[in-house]
């Protein structure tokens, strides 16, 4: 196999979607347009039953950042404990200080409730003041693996950073580059950054038309989105990046 393919997944639909077009594992959030939190224990077992991918279930209680309440903390273990339960294949979390620094004591309790199943610490790397400190914390608490765009918000204009913590690393982690990732750069994204593993959406916009009977309304805090626009993983997209990744 040439890199493998991790699409973000934000329902059931987008997992059966991921595995149409040839994704080799799935992250499963929900409220993708928040970044990504906990699905549901619906979803969870939902997706599980459609697919046969891997499914990494993304653990955050809350958008807004990753400094966490004892409330949040313990909801966060909770949902470690059920998402197990239910069949999840690992998990994707991360905590930091109110600095920005990786929570050790807190990453390493959440690590402690993974079933000894994959874990992954997410982009919450990307506002850590120092990665290769961040870096060094997240294997010696023994993560499987790290998501990351360099720490900007495109992972090509990243990619120096990257390799720098693929070298540092020494195989110790797996680093996932993530952001901005697209059909058109994966294969430099790849070539600069030396990564085998990339992370991205593949969402296209479908249109619900059950809202158009009265289009002045709005259901979220945000009017900028029309109400008619879902989006979906698209396994034509997924197709044709799992191809190129094949090859490089």
């Amino acid at each position: 196999m040439g890199v493998l393919v991790e699409i973000c997944c934000g329902s059931v639909e987008d997992v059966i979607q991921a595995e149409k077009g040839g994704a080799h594992r799935v992250e499963l959030c929900s409220a993708l347009a928040l970044g990504g939190l906990t699905p549901s224990a619906a979803t969870i077992i939902e997706a599980k039953r459609h697919t046969k991918l891997p499914v990494m279930v993304m653990i955050r209680p809350r958008s807004g950042g990753f400094c966490y309440s004892e409330v949040e903390f313990s909801t966060m273990e909770r949902e470690m404990e059920i998402a197990a339960e239910l069949g999840a294949d690992g998990f994707v979390f991360g905590v930091l200080t109110p600095e920005g620094q990786v929570d050790v004591r807190r990453t390493k309790r959440l690590a402690d409730h993974s079933h000894g199943l994959p874990i992954v610490f997410h982009r919450a790397f990307d506002v850590t003041p120092d990665p290769f400190e961040a870096l060094d914390q997240i294997m010696e608490i023994g993560m499987t693996r790290l998501l990351t765009s360099g720490q900007v918000p495109k992972s090509l204009e990243g990619a120096s950073l990257i390799r720098s913590l693929i070298q540092r690393s020494g195989g110790r982690i797996e680093v996932m580059v993530g952001g901005g990732v697209r059909i058109g750069n994966v294969a430099e994204v790849v070539q600069q950054t030396g990564c085998r593993q990339i992370h991205l959406s593949a969402h296209s916009q479908h249109i619900d038309t059950s809202t158009y009977a009265n289009r002045a309304i709005s259901f979220g805090a945000s009017h900028s989105a029309l109400e008619e626009h879902v989006s979906v993983v698209d396994y034509s997209v997924v197709a044709a990046i799992v191809q190129v990744a094949g090859q490089v």
